[in-house]
C-alpha cells in the first residue's frame, strides 16, 4: 500500500519506519523542515533504540520519505495516519488538540477522493466525531472521507517491538463494515496474521483505549509506591512483597517496581486528561482514584529529596551530589517530566551544588535545566561528592562497581531511587545506603 503519516515525533517516526518494514510504500510529512532533513537521512530526531537502523535501511531503499508538504502527503495514497501530539495544556489538566486540529485543516482541502484518516493521536474521548465533521466539511471528496481510530501502545525504548509485534490491535469506527477496516485490515494484514489479538469497536471505545490503559499502569506504579512507604515505616522490603503480590496472575509483577515513580510524556498528561474529560462528561467521582494516584507520584519526588536532606545532616546547602540520571527511563533521551530532573531541580533550589549524568539525556537536560552542572562518565561524575542519587534504572548504572568509587566521594553515601542496584554489594564496598521501601 501506499501510505503517509502526519506528525513525525516519536509515535510517527516509529510507526513510519515500521509501515515499511511491513512492506508498504510510507510517505512521512512533518511541518518542522528540519526534523524532515534529519529524517531523510536515515536518522532520527531522537534516541530510540533500533529506529536509526530501521529509518536508514528503509530511506536507503527508497520505501519511505518525508516532507513537510500537505499537498504531497495528499496525493501519496488513500490511507493517512495522524500522530501528532496532543500535550498537556498549560495550567490546566485537558489535552491541547490545537496540533490535531490543525493538521486535519490543513490536510482537509487536499483531499480529492476518498481516503481513510486513521488517528493514533492519544485523545478525549468524544474527539472522533469532530474530525469526522472537519473532514466533511473542508476536503473536497466530502463524505467520503472515513475517520478510524488506531490509538497506540508504545513504551519508549520498545517502540518498534511494540509497532510490529503489539499484544493487541484496536480498530475504531463509525460503523460496522465500513471501507476504512478494509484498508486498515490490508494495512495491518501481516499483524493480523501472526496472531495478534484485533479488537474492531466503535470510535468511543478506541478512543478510551490508551487513556484507560495508562491510567490502570500509573495507578499499579503508584499503589507499590504507597505501599513502599508502609514498608520503610515497617522495617519490611517492598521488593520482596512486590515479589509475593506478583505471583497472583490477577495482579502480575510486571510494571510493579517500587520507586521513585513515572514519568514521561504519557502516563502524567494521560491520566490528567482522563479525569479532565471525566470532569466534562459529569463522570469525574468516577476517576477520584487517579488523583491520589497522581498525588502518591509527586510524593515519591517529595520522598527522596527528604530523604537526601536526611542523609545530609539536615540541610543541603552548600553539598555536592550527583544524580544518575536525567531521562523519564532507560533507553531514551525524553526528559519530559522527568522524576530525576524534578528532584535535581529541588535540591539546587535547596543550595546544593547538583551535577547529572545519564547516557543519552544530558544534551536535552541543558536545555532545560541550565542551572545543573553535568558529567558524560558516571565515575567521574562521583568525585567529591556528598551524596549519590541513583534515579533511572540504566543497566550502565547497575553495572558500576562501588568499591573504587567510594573512594572518589567525600561522603560515600548513595540513595538507591529505583531499586536496581544491589544493596548487599554497596554496603560492603563502605557505603551508606538507602533504598526506597526497603529496610
Amino acid at each position: 500500500m501506499k501510505l503517509t503519516v502526519i506528525g513525525c515525533g516519536y509515535l510517527g517516526a516509529t510507526h513510519a519506519a515500521c509501515m515499511a518494514e511491513l512492506g508498504h510504500e510510507v510517505l512521512g510529512m512533518d511541518s518542522d523542515m528540519d526534523k524532515v532533513v534529519t529524517l531523510n537521512s536515515g536518522k532520527a530526531p531522537f534516541h530510540e533504540r533500533a529506529l536509526d537502523d530501521l529509518l536508514a535501511k528503509h530511506t536507503a531503499s527508497g520505501r519511505l520519505t518525508f516532507t513537510a508538504s500537505y499537498a504531497e502527503a495528499a496525493a501519496f495514497g488513500d490511507l493517512h495516519f495522524i500522530g501528532v501530539g496532543t500535550p498537556q495544556q498549560p495550567g490546566e489538566h485537558a489535552y491541547d488538540l490545537s496540533h490535531l486540529f490543525a493538521a486535519v485543516r490543513r490536510l482537509a482541502p487536499r483531499l480529492k477522493n476518498p481516503a481513510v484518516i486513521a488517528v493514533k493521536s492519544t485523545v478525549p474521548v468524544g474527539t472522533a466525531p469532530r474530525v469526522r465533521d472537519l473532514l466533511h466539511a473542508f476536503a473536497p471528496a466530502g463524505d467520503a472521507i472515513e475517520v478510524a481510530w488506531n490509538p497506540e501502545f508504545l513504551r519508549e525504548s520498545s517502540a518498534i517491538e511494540d509497532t510490529l509485534r503489539p499484544d493487541r490491535l484496536v480498530l475504531g469506527f463509525e460503523s460496522e463494515g465500513s471501507w476504512a477496516e478494509a484498508v486498515l485490515r490490508q494495512c495491518f494484514g501481516k499483524i493480523i496474521e501472526s496472531g495478534t489479538p484485533t479488537i474492531v469497536t466503535d470510535w468511543a471505545t478506541a478512543e478510551l483505549a490508551k487513556a484507560s490503559a495508562n491510567a490502570f499502569l500509573a495507578t499499579k506504579v503508584s499503589f507499590i509506591n504507597a505501599i513502599a512507604e508502609v514498608c520503610e515505616a515497617s522495617g519490611a522490603d517492598v521488593t520482596t512483597l512486590a515479589d509475593i503480590l506478583g505471583h497472583d496472575a490477577r495482579i502480575g509483577r510486571r510494571g510493579m517496581r517500587p520507586g521513585l515513580g513515572f514519568g514521561g510524556g504519557c502516563l502524567p498528561k494521560d491520566i490528567r486528561g482522563f479525569m479532565a474529560r471525566a470532569a466534562e462528561l459529569g463522570a469525574d467521582q468516577a476517576l477520584a482514584i487517579l488523583r491520589e494516584v497522581d498525588a502518591i507520584n509527586s510524593r515519591c519526588r517529595e520522598r527522596m529529596v527528604d530523604l537526601a536532606r536526611e542523609q545530609c545532616d539536615g540541610d543541603l546547602a552548600g553539598k555536592r551530589i550527583t544524580i544518575w540520571g536525567a531521562a523519564f527511563k532507560p533507553h531514551t533521551d525524553d526528559i519530559r517530566d522527568s522524576p530525576a530532573l524534578a528532584v535535581a531541580h529541588k535540591l539546587h533550589e535547596l543550595g546544593a551544588t547538583v551535577t547529572v549524568t545519564d547516557p543519552q539525556g544530558i544534551d536535552n537536560a541543558r536545555k532545560t535545566h541550565p542551572e545543573l552542572d553535568y558529567i558524560d562518565d558516571p565515575i567521574a561524575a562521583v568525585q567529591d561528592t556528598d551524596l549519590l542519587l541513583h534515579l533511572t534504572e540504566w543497566p550502565q548504572f547497575s553495572h558500576v562497581d562501588p568499591h573504587p568509587l567510594a573512594a572518589r566521594a567525600t561522603s560515600p553515601k548513595a540513595i538507591d531511587g529505583r531499586g536496581t542496584l544491589d544493596a548487599g554489594t554497596w554496603r560492603e564496598a563502605g557505603w551508606t545506603f538507602r533504598s526506597l521501601g526497603r529496610p
